[in-house]
């Protein structure tokens, strides 16, 4: 197969070509306090009704398949459309080297180019966005992602997986990068509980009020 990246369409695939770029992994330490504190400062949870699914996007960056897993269940759950983000560049899979490359690119700032772009953004009035924790926030993959695209007036709901860090500096770092956005409260899931976290995906989507 070649590296075209798919997009899940209404239940299609479809194929884009576009190209634009990203790349990181979470060693620092985030306490649940941190997190409860910021997110009393993001928005308020509001209804999607299921006519609306449509204008739903799930983007995620996996690198072990941990983020990607959850942004299956969140996509089963809500509908719309899922979008990977992935890098030109692929990341090594030895996981001390995918540790050390996240460090650097995060020291130097750097923006890994990503393959492909999502079509339409503009017709998206909510966007999920998955990543795992990797140092603390989102990979810089992330980072190109995010800067590459207007958000302005677009609800944002990040969620995470991560290995003791929870979603660390993250929002805070989307909140940043999207100011004129709305930002939902996070989810924030154990790499090693991915594959029996629907529960606790389906509680935090009422909780926001994504589903009821």
């Amino acid at each position: 197969m070649d590296r075209r990246e798919f997009i899940v369409k209404n239940g299609k695939v479809l194929i884009t070509l576009s190209m634009l770029g990203t790349g990181l992994l979470s060693l620092t330490g985030c306490s649940s306090d941190q997190e409860t504190k910021y997110s009393s400062t993001v928005g308020t949870s509001k209804e999607l009704p299921l006519s609306e699914s449509k204008h739903v996007l799930v983007a995620y960056f996996s690198h072990s398949g941990n983020t990607r897993q959850i942004a299956n269940q969140v996509h089963e759950s809500i509908g719309g459309d899922i979008f990977e983000i992935q890098t030109v560049d692929p990341y090594p899979s030895d996981y001390d080297k995918v540790v050390e490359i996240a460090k650097q690119e995060q020291k130097s700032a750097y923006r890994p180019a990503i393959k492909t772009k999502v079509e339409s953004m503009d017709s998206y009035s909510t966007v999920f966005i998955g990543y795992p924790n990797w140092w603390g926030t989102i990979p810089m993959a992330v980072f190109t992602f995010l800067e590459g695209n207007d958000f302005s007036g677009k609800t944002i709901v990040p969620f995470c997986t991560h290995e003791g860090s929870l979603l660390g500096g993250s929002v805070t770092d989307i909140a940043k990068l999207c100011p004129q956005s709305t930002l939902l409260k996070g989810l924030a899931v154990r790499g090693k509980d991915v594959k029996k976290a629907q529960n606790k995906v389906s509680e935090w989507l009422r909780d926001i009020g994504m589903t009821s």
